[in-house]
């Protein structure tokens, strides 16, 4: 629990531009580990189930940045 507080307080401190490139990037890897997974190369699974929480924080936080910005 405590790796994902600081996890989420590290893309917190990020601009709104650097979480997004952040996004494409766990975008990128998630694709990769799927593509693994359907060739049978895969080993660790629960991989994907992290970076999707990964990329639904991201998401979160430009979110709340960009309501942020419009107040």
């Amino acid at each position: 629990m405590e790796k994902n507080k600081n996890v989420v307080n590290e893309y917190r401190k990020l601009k709104i531009l650097d979480l997004e490139k952040k996004e494409t990037e766990l975008k990128h890897e998630l694709f990769g580990i799927r593509f693994k997974m359907h060739v049978g190369g895969l080993e660790k699974v629960h991989n994907i189930q992290k970076i999707k929480k990964d990329i639904a924080r991201v998401k979160t936080i430009i979110n709340e940045k960009k309501k942020e910005i419009r107040k």
